[in-house]
């Protein structure tokens, strides 16, 4: 079962974001809090959103997601931020769910694109999203501004 996610589920989805984080060997670098979470997912304008998947009434996975804007298209799309099925749950279509509910919002929308971005080295992820007929953007490279090169180029 896809659902939205509630307030409920907010040390849930921590939770699930941290398992992510040490998945891609980077949990030292998540920072989100509950607070974070609940502010973000449901204070009086959200800007981003999340479903959840259920097995047996346990959250097994989450899809985190916010809108974006193609000028090329001149429509929205969503951003993918985070996708992740819990191992032991993985292999019973909860991923795929996830990704048909975004696509199904997006059409029904009149959004053009989802979109996201995976770790080079995470083959299994990558072998599902070209099983969905996702195809990646090589020509695009990702750059980040953050930290302290952030901080000094917006005190500038």
């Amino acid at each position: 079962m896809i659902r939205f996610a509630t307030s409920d589920d907010v040390p849930t989805i921590l939770g699930l974001i941290r398992d992510l984080a040490e998945y891609e060997k980077a949990l030292d670098e998540v920072e989100a809090t509950e607070d974070d979470l609940r502010r973000s997912l449901f204070g009086p304008e959200p800007r981003v959103f999340a479903h959840v998947a259920e097995e047996d009434g346990k959250v097994v996975g989450f899809a985190l997601w916010f809108l974006t804007f193609s000028t090329w298209t001149g429509q929205h799309g969503v951003y993918l931020e985070d996708l992740y099925v819990r191992p032991e749950a993985r292999g019973g279509g909860h991923g795929k769910a996830l990704l048909t509910e975004l696509a199904r919002i997006a059409v029904e929308r009149g959004y053009r694109r989802v979109e996201w971005s995976v770790l080079d080295w995470n083959e299994p992820a990558i072998g599902f999203y070209k099983s969905l007929g996702a195809f990646p953007q090589d020509e695009w490279t990702v750059y980040r501004l953050t930290g302290e090169a952030l901080q000094e180029l917006g005190r500038s």
